[in-house]
């Protein structure tokens, strides 16, 4: 992989534990000349940001390594993030209501699997719109998850990576289905869907595994027939289990790492959801955000933003079940909150 001086500054690991071609310090030369062409052909168009090597070889990669249409999704994305406000959220957005809306539907991210990956949670079987709609609102749940989907980038995945000395570019997934009747699903189809679409299109190949456990009867079938139609690569990443999932969970999250509620031994004071504990909390493995550091912040209104709506594009549905942590519920308002893990 040959990286660019001008817009390569990492503090981390760049190799992949991923022996795939495509992946980061697995590229082929005819690879490496795409990503050179796809930067190149976006600078001519005016984008000066997020153009480094792994960001771009996650947009290729998404497009089987096609130039133009990754290019295309590219500045897409980057058009949402303007029109969305992404590079103020991140730095100004509050969430004073986290404890309250994580009583109904908790989702977080909680310490790290044997690949030393951050493990993302999420909860479905206490949803209650009407009651969380009291507390919140359908707009900031959404910039809530894109906010986390940020942090996600920087400086989740680069603590992590240079705890493990090596790339970490995805996340570990759990879906919990426990709870979740046909009336549920049917709440929370419409966010999953927003959400599935935002992850799948502006942040690409951030899944790592997905677990989707207490999957109810009847979810299995569905599954089966909706495989067919997915990419085998994506396949091979979810897991689908019933109510006896707790040994292949283990095999993957270390016991010291996975929360009580699901067969661990993690009990962290004041309780996992909201404690975020991981390398990200630990200063010998942190570093400041880009998006934190002072020249960025300079650059940017200082507002705190807490009650303001922010506009929210549609974008196109996932394909995949569970493939992202965050939706648009301003789009359909009588739908409720729906899986959010974090990428494919």
């Amino acid at each position: 992989m040959t990286l660019d001086p001008k817009h390569d500054q990492y503090d981390y690991p760049t190799t992949s534990p991923t022996v795939q071609s495509g992946h980061p310090g697995h590229t082929t030369k005819e690879q490496d000349a795409q990503v050179h062409q796809l930067r190149m052909a976006l600078e001519q168009a005016g984008y000066k940001d997020r153009l480094d090597t792994l960001t771009l070889l996650r947009f290729l990669r998404a497009r089987k390594f096609s130039v133009e249409l990754s290019k295309k999704m590219f500045i897409e994305c980057e058009k949402w993030r303007q029109d969305f406000g992404v590079d103020e959220l991140v730095r100004n957005f509050q969430y004073d209501e986290k404890s309250k809306v994580f009583e109904y539907y908790p989702q977080y991210y909680h310490k790290t699997d044997k690949d030393g990956r951050p493990v993302y949670v999420e909860l479905l079987g206490n949803v209650d719109l009407t009651a969380m709609y009291k507390i919140t609102t359908p707009e900031r749940m959404i910039q809530n998850l894109v906010v986390e989907y940020e942090k996600l980038a920087d400086p989740r995945l680069p603590a992590c990576s240079r705890k493990a000395d090596q790339l970490l570019e995805t996340c570990c997934s759990i879906m919990d289905l426990k709870g979740v009747g046909l009336g549920k699903a049917r709440q929370v189809y419409g966010y999953v869907q927003q959400v599935s679409g935002i992850l799948q299109n502006y942040y690409p190949e951030r899944l790592g595994k997905l677990y989707i456990i207490n999957a109810p009867w009847g979810f299995s079938p569905i599954w089966n027939m909706v495989k067919g139609f997915l990419d085998p690569v994506t396949v091979q990443k979810i897991h689908v289990l019933g109510s006896g999932y707790q040994k292949e969970l283990l095999d993957q999250v270390p016991k010291e790492n996975l929360p009580t509620q699901f067969g661990g031994s993690c009990d962290c004071q004041g309780g996992c959801m909201l404690s975020d504990e991981g390398p990200w909390q630990d200063s010998q493995w942190t570093k400041t955000p880009k998006w934190a550091q002072p020249q960025a912040e300079a650059q940017n209104s200082s507002t705190a933003i807490q009650n303001k709506p922010t506009e929210i594009t549609n974008p196109e549905p996932a394909a995949a079940p569970g493939t992202a942590p965050a939706a648009d519920p301003a789009q359909a308002p009588a739908q409720a909150p729906a899986p959010v893990p974090p990428a494919p």
